[in-house]
């Protein structure tokens, strides 16, 4: 597999992470996930805008001259990916310094990785639905930088697989935020309803995508927080992300949402998504 890595392209074997590295040693750094499909990026530039975003609000500025649209395209070329399900995993932390909190002075050059991973389509669980649990979310207050240090989010997603299930639901003050990997979504009446944006979430690429599809579907999206109990008597649930797609939940913490499977709305969102990504 070729990657790129501060500036070049070589063999995944080849890269060496120093390890004074900060983001080895201090989680110091943010990263991206954006699902390519039959070898296109999709919606690459919202990704992009979210990355810059998350890189601004820690103080890190890319190495100048970098064009990661075409780190993309060259990835997909050069391990032949032009017709293949992939992801671009993209991270960038603030370098190799020694070991101190605040931030190096002189500044240091930036750690640069992408990298292609292979994606199979999870057909089964979009079609007949998955189980999740809740837990307290006991994550930072910014949520809304797409940082590398998930401890919580690992925590959690150990505890939904092993209750065998797909994903952790985090419950902040009562009200339902969002998944270790994924937004939320509950239907109540035929509306969506989600957690609106902020530093509690983080503002999914195909969250904004079944925002269009529920305009184009004319069904109501409203982004106010879910009460916990609320949510446990919802209609349908799904979760959403870059590799999740909609995925119907049917099952939480033990017991059936709504009949037990996937529900009208989820489906009516799914076809409509979709035909996004085939466009």
């Amino acid at each position: 597999m070729i990657v790129y890595f501060n500036g070049r392209y070589m063999e995944k074997s080849e890269v060496r992470i120093d390890p004074e590295d900060r983001g080895f040693m201090l989680a110091d750094g943010t990263y991206e996930f954006v699902r390519c499909y039959r070898g296109k990026p999709f919606r690459i530039r919202e990704h992009l805008r979210r990355f810059a975003n998350s890189l601004a609000q820690i103080r890190l500025a890319p190495p100048a001259g970098v064009d990661f649209e075409d780190v993309a395209s060259e990835l997909i070329r050069r391990n032949g990916m032009e017709e293949a399900e992939t992801a671009l995993y993209l991270q960038m932390t603030r370098g190799a310094a020694p070991r101190k909190h605040p931030f190096p002075d002189p500044p240091v050059r930036p750690t640069v990785y992408a990298a292609l991973v292979p994606v199979t389509p999870p057909e089964d669980k979009w079609r007949n639905g998955v189980s999740a649990i809740t837990v307290p979310d006991t994550r930072w207050g910014h949520c809304d930088i797409k940082s590398i240090g998930l401890l919580p989010n690992v925590l959690a997603a150990q505890r939904a697989a092993e209750a065998g299930a797909e994903e952790a639901i985090f419950i902040r003050d009562g009200a339902v935020t969002e998944g270790t990997h994924t937004n939320v979504a509950a239907v109540f009446d035929g509306a969506v309803e989600t957690h609106p944006t902020g530093t509690a979430i983080l503002d999914g690429i195909t969250r904004d995508v079944v925002r269009e599809c529920c305009s184009d579907e004319g069904i109501p999206f409203i982004e106010e927080p879910v009460t916990e109990p609320r949510f446990r008597n919802a209609d349908e649930i799904f979760i959403m992300g870059s590799s999740t797609e909609l995925m119907p939940v049917v099952v939480l913490d033990g017991r059936p949402v709504g009949n037990g499977l996937p529900g009208p709305v989820v489906r009516r969102l799914q076809s409509a998504f979709r035909r996004k990504t085939a466009g």
